[in-house]
């Protein structure tokens, strides 16, 4: 009587040859690998079906860019209808104006077209999957968009001549490690207000002149020239080689703002990170470190604020020795 086997196993029956036959066909599969999958086959239609999903996924935005452009552009978008009205009035560089097709029309929008006609910007009506790539995955445009071309920095030895032959003291702010260009265009437009010059930023580890320092300068972008270093160090020693006086602002700075004896001298103001502050070489290379006196109960102030305070006090100085 034969056992009974498993529930549900199937011992069936072997068919072929049972003896001799291990090494039939053996070197024709050596070196096969294991069958490929369907979408990894050229002629498969899983493999066109993947191919298609690809360059479907190329077309969207990427989640964490801050601005999906083309190929090939540099330029930057300054997006929104308040954003958009303040650069145009503030007479930003603009070499284009899109406004969406049906776009809904308020004072702002007549505004814009009234401004971008006048300064003879080219206006082009696009859709609005088109002002989305402008904008970037997390902008808002609300159907208009300003296209700012690529800045132009200047050399900070071409800054400083331009001053000198201007016949002005240079007060010039330069930025170690501001890495926000919201703070960059605050503290543009603070230079302006207090009579500065110009700024500097080194070439790494720093906020750049794009549409959110343009519009955060509020026009000052237009007027204040900013050079770009290669290396900041450097570029502060040969200023100091050339009689500018290097004040940097640091919490911990040996001197209150306050007791600034040297305000009327050509200053150049460096201004940290608000979270390292001042680094380490740029600080050794600083005439006078100065810091804020501020209250107990806050930490720091924030590189905008500072370097307004900084520009304030100096203005404030030269005005009473003249």
């Amino acid at each position: 009587m034969a056992k009974p086997g498993r529930p549900g196993a199937s011992r069936g029956k072997k068919k072929g040859p049972t003896k001799g036959t291990g090494g039939h066909n053996r070197k024709s599969l050596e070196g096969r690998g294991p069958t490929p999958k369907a979408e990894d086959r050229p002629y498969h239609k899983a493999h066109k079906a993947k191919a298609l999903a690809e360059r479907a996924a190329a077309k969207r935005p990427v989640a964490g860019r801050s601005s999906q452009r083309r190929p090939n552009d540099d330029n930057e978008y300054v997006t929104g209808r308040n954003s958009v009205l303040e650069a145009l009035r503030a007479r930003i560089p603009a070499t284009a104006f899109y406004i969406a097709q049906r776009v809904e029309m308020d004072d702002r929008v007549k505004e814009m077209l009234s401004i971008a006609g006048k300064r003879e910007i080219p206006v082009l009506e696009v859709t609005r999957p088109e002002l989305d790539r402008m904008a970037g995955f997390d902008g808002v445009h609300q159907g208009v968009a300003l296209k700012v071309p690529p800045y132009e920095y200047a050399h900070p030895q071409d800054l400083l001549e331009r001053i000198v032959d201007a016949g002005e003291t240079p007060l010039l702010v330069a930025l170690d490690g501001v890495t926000d260009p919201r703070n960059l265009g605050a503290i543009i437009r603070s230079t302006a207000a207090f009579g500065g010059q110009g700024l500097i930023l080194p070439q790494r580890r720093s906020a750049g002149v794009n549409a959110a320092a343009w519009k955060t300068s509020a026009g000052a972008l237009a007027r204040i020239p900013v050079a770009m270093a290669s290396n900041l160090t450097s570029t502060l020693k040969d200023l100091k080689k050339q009689g500018v006086f290097v004040l940097g602002l640091d919490g911990d700075g040996e001197v209150s703002l306050p007791e600034l004896q040297l305000a009327d001298r050509p200053i150049v103001i460096v201004v940290g990170s608000e979270g390292k502050g001042l680094s380490r070489l740029v600080t050794e290379n600083c005439d006078q470190v100065v810091s804020i006196p501020i209250s107990a109960a806050t930490e720091s102030l924030n590189a905008g604020i500072a370097a307004s305070v900084a520009l304030y006090q100096v203005a404030t100085i030269r005005a009473a020795q003249q």
